[in-house]
């Protein structure tokens, strides 16, 4: 039938046409959950739910399946059929043919809503299932939530302070979407913090730097600044934090890493008389993410290309040695970052 857009689905949903099958998908789980539990009660109505609704998950049978599909529904239009997670790991081929079979023959009376909000089907990687996958979007609705952009998220946490009867500036949205990242599940858990201790009215600035948990992105980018800088004790002391907390050294030097990347990338992009963001068009990593971009626009107006290769090539030699040494990693990292500050030190006397 389709592979719809939210909006679309939207549209759908509120004219009541609803398709037989819908497989919902993508990065945003949040909103995956959301459109499934809109559907389901949509599809099951609000009465004998008992009969009119059925939920399965992962390792349902096909026959098990199949029945609650054939099934009529109970003194209503139609039901629904509801399953989160499908697994098709270890099923006979016998199993992914009825499993064909019945989304091939979906009565009227009923509505299947395959939902991904805890796993990534792999449908590029496994033909089981790119079969299943092209199936549902000949037999009915396939829909991927993509993840918000920034501009998106601050307005959706704006309107949901509103919701709780709270007040929150688009500036401070988009410093709790620099603090937390662009997962929409962790921005409402963040949100619903800042509410619960503001009560109601303006959230303030303070709140929110008090009370909202930085993502290890942001706290490393703090660690860049003050290498940058050359503020020797708050670098140590950032660093000293990330691994009291029990943060991977590696996952803390590959951020570290990318934070000079996205520099460097920045200062060649402005030399050669091109935007901040051109990298953004070469790079997919930044859909979505231009404010590292930003960022990094703003904190590489005084350093020099040199410098930059220079410090990279530190971190590939601190890259090196935390995956072939067997020297501690918390020493090879607290190295690194003094020969980050000499060479930042350097380009200050420079």
């Amino acid at each position: 039938m389709a592979h719809f857009k939210e909006a679309e689905l939207k549209k759908q949903m509120e004219a009541d046409t609803l398709s037989g099958v819908y497989f919902l998908y993508g990065e945003e789980k949040y909103m995956v959950s959301v459109w499934a539990q809109r559907l389901i009660r949509r599809a099951a109505g609000k009465e004998f739910l008992d009969f009119n609704l059925q939920r399965f998950s992962g390792e349902v049978s096909a026959d098990a399946l199949d029945d609650a599909v054939q099934a009529l529904p109970f003194m209503a239009p139609r039901k629904c059929v509801a399953v989160a997670d499908l697994s098709l790991d270890g099923r006979a081929p016998s199993e992914l043919k009825k499993l064909a079979e019945l989304l091939g023959d979906v009565p009227e009376t009923t509505v299947l809503v395959l939902s991904f909000a805890a796993s990534d089907p792999p449908l590029k990687k496994e033909k089981k299932w790119k079969d299943l996958f092209a199936l549902c979007q000949e037999k009915g609705v396939c829909v991927e939530c993509t993840r918000r952009t920034q501009s998106d998220l601050e307005k959706l946490l704006v309107a949901a302070a509103k919701k709780r009867g709270c007040v929150l500036s688009r500036t401070l949205a988009a410093r709790m979407y620099r603090y937390v990242g662009n997962d929409l599940t962790a921005l409402l858990n963040e949100l619903e913090k800042v509410c619960a201790f503001t009560g109601e009215g303006e959230i303030r600035e303070d709140t929110v730097d008090r009370l909202v948990t930085r993502n290890l992105e942001t706290r490393v980018y703090d660690l860049s600044k003050a290498l940058l800088a050359g503020r020797y004790e708050r670098a140590y002391q950032v660093l000293g934090q990330l691994l009291d907390q029990n943060e991977e050294p590696v996952r803390i030097l590959a951020v570290l890493s990318g934070a000079y990347v996205d520099l460097y990338r920045v200062r060649t992009a402005l030399q050669s008389g091109e935007s901040a963001l051109e990298p953004a068009r070469h790079f997919p990593e930044y859909r979505n993410r231009e404010f590292r971009l930003t960022n990094a626009e703003r904190d590489t107006h005084d350093l020099s290309t040199q410098m930059l290769r220079a410090s990279l090539e530190v971190l590939l030699r601190a890259d090196l040695d935390l995956k072939g040494s067997r020297t501690d990693s918390r020493l090879i990292l607290e190295r690194t970052l003094a020969r980050l500050l000499v060479i930042a030190k350097e380009e200050e006397r420079a």
